[in-house]
């Protein structure tokens, strides 16, 4: 099966500094085939056999503890969990210039529709789509300081998301169907 591991809070203002090619090496001596890392921010596709999320998550937590001594939170997504994600991501949202647009990957605890309700989402500015596993958030840079994204930092919920923005989530789907096809 192929999964992407995001790894939440690395290399983020100088803490938790992890060299991307020991975190291949790690999760090679952990069991995992076909190994590549994609950018310096913690995400790694892979693939291993089909097994219990929350015991591949613990495997490679342990790893990751073993290798550099962090305890990280590993949030895991399948091919089909990636699929739907970018099934329902609107192709015209980008982050550039004039647009910043996140996909906000949710741990299983706050993984529900109803977590819309709890954020603060400015309807005249904002765009917010809840898809399993995760929240699809754009805004018009212009418009970003009124975003209620920038009001997320500090909750409860923000500690069990992690984010990333379009462009990388849309290039770890395609190095996910790259590993597939080979």
């Amino acid at each position: 099966m192929i999964y992407a591991a995001l790894l939440r809070g690395i290399n983020v203002g100088g803490r938790n500094k992890v060299d991307m090619p020991a975190l291949k090496r790690a999760f090679e001596q952990a069991g995992m085939m076909q190994v590549e890392t994609y950018l310096h921010t913690g995400n790694v596709v892979f693939t291993y056999e089909t097994v219990p999320v929350d015991m591949l998550t613990q495997t490679l937590e342990d790893a990751i503890y073993h290798e550099f001594g962090l305890k990280l939170n590993v949030l895991l997504r399948t091919m089909n969990d990636m699929s739907g994600v970018m099934d329902a991501l609107p192709e015209n949202w980008e982050n550039d210039q004039g647009m910043k647009s996140d996909v906000l990957f949710l741990w299983e605890d706050i993984d529900d529709p109803s977590l819309l309700d709890k954020l603060v989402i400015q309807p005249d500015t904002d765009s917010v789509i809840y898809v399993p596993g995760a929240v699809l958030w754009s805004v018009d840079r212009k418009h970003a300081a009124k975003s209620g994204l920038v009001k997320l930092a500090g909750t409860a919920h923000y500690k069990q998301m992690t984010i990333r923005n379009v462009n990388t989530a849309r290039n770890i789907y395609k190095l996910m169907k790259a590993v597939q096809d080979t």
